[in-house]
Formats: structure tokens, sequence, C-alpha cells
């Protein structure tokens, strides 16, 4: 009889290289970060080269703190070609660390830190400290997820 693997799926995706040292889990997992901004939300970049834009939050990676705003902090990347196809420079969006960024209010066009409150209704929300205008509302949460499944599908 031969000998069958099972492939587990991983919640954690790893981008980490070779050299990197983080903090482990005793499972050998890499700690994971708290961080104040979520897939969907509207932020704006507060250091670095992409100071001063805004964009929104595409894909969050926890073991390193950093994020991916949709068409900020664009990398060139050289695909090879193949027989059938040539090589080509793709321009792909480069992780930003989460502290470089606050929340952004798109009605007021003002940035604020983000703080947590409970409704009357029981839910924990999170809002902007400057506006009061609550970020995790269903409609928000709606909208990201069919995101999600429609780029998952095609």
């Amino acid at each position: 009889m031969g000998v069958r693997f099972m492939a587990k799926t991983s919640p954690i995706e790893m981008r980490l290289k070779r050299w990197e040292r983080k903090k482990c889990k005793p499972n050998s997992l890499p700690m994971l970060h708290k961080m104040h901004v979520r897939v969907g939300d509207t932020v704006q970049v507060i250091a670095g080269r992409e100071k001063g834009k805004v964009g929104e939050v595409v894909r969050l990676y926890k073991h390193n703190s950093t994020v991916i705003v949709k068409d900020l902090n664009l990398k060139s990347k050289h695909k090879k070609g193949t027989e059938d196809e040539p090589g080509e420079i793709v321009m792909i969006e480069g992780p930003i660390h989460s502290s470089n960024m606050m929340l952004y209010s798109k009605e007021k066009n003002v940035t604020s830190r983000v703080g947590h409150k409970i409704l009357e209704d029981g839910t924990k929300v999170r809002y902007l400290k400057k506006t009061g205008e609550v970020i995790d509302s269903v409609d928000n949460w709606v909208k990201v997820f069919k995101e999600g499944d429609s780029e998952s599908s095609s």
C-alpha cells in the first residue's frame, strides 16, 4: 500500500523570506498582529512615498502588519514569456505597513483614528473618532463579500 498525504489548507498565507526572523507561537506559526484597518476600509497614507493618497484596502498580511491598497505603491514586475505569449512588465501593488495609514472619511474628507463602541442592539462596531461615522455597517460588509466572491469565481 502506498502512503497518502492529506493536504491541509492553512488560513495563514506566509510571505516570509528565509532570512526573516519572526516571533512564533509554540506551534511554529507566526504571531499575528492586530490591525486598526480591515479589508474594504478607505485609508489615507500618512508617511512614505505615497503620502497623502487615498485608496481602499484590498488585502491584509497579519504576520507582518502590512496592507495592500488598491492602485497605490505600484511596483513593476517583469514576467517571463512562454512559447504562447511574450514577456511583459506588469504593475502590481506593493504592501504598505499599517502604521503608515489612517482611516479616511469620504464624506468629511478627513483622516481619523478608530474607536470601538457597542450600539443599542448589542453589536460592536468601529467608528471614526473625529466625525463619529460608523465604519462597520452591514452594507459595507455585504459589498466587500460580494466583490470577493466575484474575484474568486473569475
